[in-house]
């Protein structure tokens, strides 16, 4: 709910139909759906056993010699039955909805420029302008504070720079045009650009006004007109089962393999690494001195040095050009590998986190919404917790993709195990008499000692 109405708030009240809202509230249930439903079964499964146990009706039935296990074997069925469901809604609903999901909201950006134009870097999305902002505020979002405004013209020079202190935008429903309304700024326009005249650019390379207030009508046809069903964005990693990430992922690392050997013979071939390995003459050994700059004389020494350094600069520089995209392509890589596990350990976590909750309800003993809520949540955190650390630590290569996606199950499974044998031996929540014996010992022998 928390993510619906976070998604819900940048989307209504900016003139987008009520149709377009409820399909893309629905494309966002299908999405977080699958996420859900381990949670659920969780909290579910915590509250029906603590209700049992606080009724003493789990009592009442390992009386009549019904064992846990046996209890517990219908729920398993029904989990198991959930996490089945679970595994081809995150396998085929949960791709699509992000697709859906991800393209419509780009989509609405682009028919609706405030909503496209992002805080602190500049945007690019409006035909001709690079705009950025400090700030942007207002019950319908649409003030900006510290405005610059590039209007490159469809050039790479950037001939008209414009200045704000505050700004405004709006824009009447059906209008082609976005209005930005600028207080207390500066227009800056440079006059040399290549189609002035020589003469004109020495009487006049450049001009600058200060304004209390300039108005700026900004044609946003191109926008307004955009389809909002189009789907140009269809590569992201969680918009792919696990089929289509496999085949993905061989494809990438054929690639990536690929792109690496060819910079590794580049960089080989450059520094002459083939001719290290070649034998050398003995007879020519014998008159070299081993310190080799002494075999030449000074202004060669120093040559040879700056050269040295020269190339071992620029293979520096090109390492350095080359580690960025090296690191992109990687995660790329990594993300759909990852995301390949994620899909199993998702459908798996259902049927995990039963073992947990009821295992952990029937020791606690307590039903509702107070405590078995606490629990439950505590647990989730944890679990989702490791999860995203396992996901950014195979992202960036710390960890395997295969550890980084089973990490939180790995983690959880003795949890489940430990909480479901003391569940079926009728242990206590915690032992406190086990845990404060030790320090009740070292406490009597202090005492003996300064007796």
């Amino acid at each position: 709910m928390q993510a619906l109405w976070l998604v819900f708030d940048d989307i209504a009240g900016k003139g987008i139909e009520i149709v377009i809202i409820f399909k893309f509230l629905w494309y966002m249930c299908l999405f977080v759906t699958p996420q859900a439903l381990p949670i659920s079964v969780l909290l579910s499964a915590i509250m029906t056993m603590g209700n049992l146990g606080e009724n003493y009706e789990l009592a009442a039935i390992k009386s009549s010699g019904i064992s846990f296990f046996r209890f517990l074997r219908p729920l398993m069925i029904t989990v198991g039955i959930i996490s089945i469901a679970n595994f081809f809604l995150i396998n085929y609903t949960y791709p699509y909805a992000s697709l859906k999901q991800k393209n419509l909201i780009l989509n609405i950006k682009k028919t609706q420029p405030t909503m496209a134009l992002i805080e602190g870097s500049f945007n690019d999305e409006i035909p001709g302008y690079s705009i950025k902002f400090a700030k942007k505020y207002g019950e319908e979002n649409n003030l900006l504070k510290d405005v610059l405004i590039i209007d490159t013209d469809g050039n790479k020079d950037d001939h008209i720079n414009i200045t704000a202190k505050r700004g405004k935008i709006t824009t009447e429903e059906g209008s082609k045009y976005m209005t930005l309304i600028l207080e207390d700024g500066y227009y800056f326009e440079d006059h040399t650009s290549a189609k002035q005249k020589r003469k004109d650019k020495e009487q006049m390379p450049a001009s600058m006004a200060k304004f209390e207030k300039y108005t700026v009508n900004i044609d946003i046809s191109d926008l307004t007109s955009a389809d909002l069903e189009e789907e140009k964005y269809k590569y992201h990693y969680t918009m792919k089962n696990m089929g289509q990430l496999q085949a993905s992922s061989d494809s990438l690392k054929a690639s990536y393999d690929n792109y690496v050997d060819l910079k590794y013979k580049s960089m080989k071939a450059q520094i002459l690494a083939d001719k290290m390995s070649e034998p050398i003459d003995s007879t020519i050994v014998k008159t070299i001195n081993p310190n080799i700059l002494e075999n030449f004389e000074t202004v060669m020494q120093i040559n040879i040095l700056q050269q040295a350094e020269n190339t071992a600069n620029s293979k520096l520089s090109n390492i350095q050009s080359y580690k960025d995209y090296f690191k992109r392509k990687r995660k790329e890589l990594n993300n759909h590998d990852y995301q390949f596990h994620f899909i199993l350990t998702s459908s798996i976590s259902c049927l995990l986190l039963f073992f947990v909750g009821a295992s952990l309800g029937s020791i606690i003993r307590k039903g509702g919404f107070g405590f078995p809520m606490v629990i439950a949540i505590v647990i989730y955190v944890a679990y989702h917790f490791t999860n995203t650390f396992g996901k950014n630590m195979a992202e960036e290569s710390s960890i395997t993709a295969i550890m980084g996606g089973w990490l939180g199950t790995l983690i959880m499974s003795p949890l489940a195990i430990f909480f479901t044998i003391s569940a079926s031996k009728d242990r206590g929540f915690l032992n406190f008499g086990v845990i404060l014996t030790p320090f009740k010992k070292l406490i009597n022998r202090l005492k003996k000692k300064d007796e």
